[in-house]
């Protein structure tokens, strides 16, 4: 498969079938966020990969209601471990870098046949007591992943010329 067939074709999954994600299948899913880009290449990470039970039940709490998390066959948590740098532009560096890490990984598990989805609502504080993540690090997102038990239809997407501009903002 293609990056674009992945990008275009991939969903958010919220409901996940029973089967095991296999270690070599999640480590390459993993691989590929560890690879990513970084600014001056910090690689400013760690991934917090859950599978037990009673963890992921205890991470579906602390997102505010969201109930598929708790049902995931797997949860990682992107964190952040160098949380100063400010690029010119003023940008915090960490919320990039561990952004792209999470998109990589999110298109390796999609070419690896599991389905994700990015997760933005959360108790950050709950989730660092959880998973003993120090006061230091920043937990700046969480995916569940697994075997899709069902494929959503595409959602509507905004039209190429609508956000797309040449030379200046229009």
């Amino acid at each position: 498969m293609d990056v674009f067939t992945a990008i275009k074709d991939r969903r958010s999954i919220r409901k996940y079938s029973d089967r095991i994600v296999e270690d070599d299948v999640l480590r390459k899913v993993l691989e590929a966020a560890r690879l990513s880009p970084s600014a001056r290449n910090q690689q400013p990470w760690k991934f917090v990969v859950v599978r037990n039970k009673d963890t992921i039940t205890r991470l579906g709490e602390a997102t505010g209601g969201q109930s598929f998390v708790g049902e995931a066959p797997v949860i990682i948590c992107s964190c952040a471990t160098e949380t100063e740098g400010i690029m010119m532009c003023g940008q915090y560096r960490y919320t990039l870098d561990l952004s792209i890490a999470t998109a990589y990984m999110i298109l390796e598990a999609y070419e690896q046949g599991l389905g994700t989805c990015w997760l933005g609502r959360f108790d950050e504080k709950k989730v660092k007591e959880i998973l003993g993540v120090p006061d230091e690090v920043r937990v700046v997102a969480m995916t569940t992943l697994g075997y899709p038990a069902e494929t959503p239809p595409p959602r509507p997407r905004k039209d190429f010329d609508s956000v797309v501009c040449f030379e200046k903002y229009y």
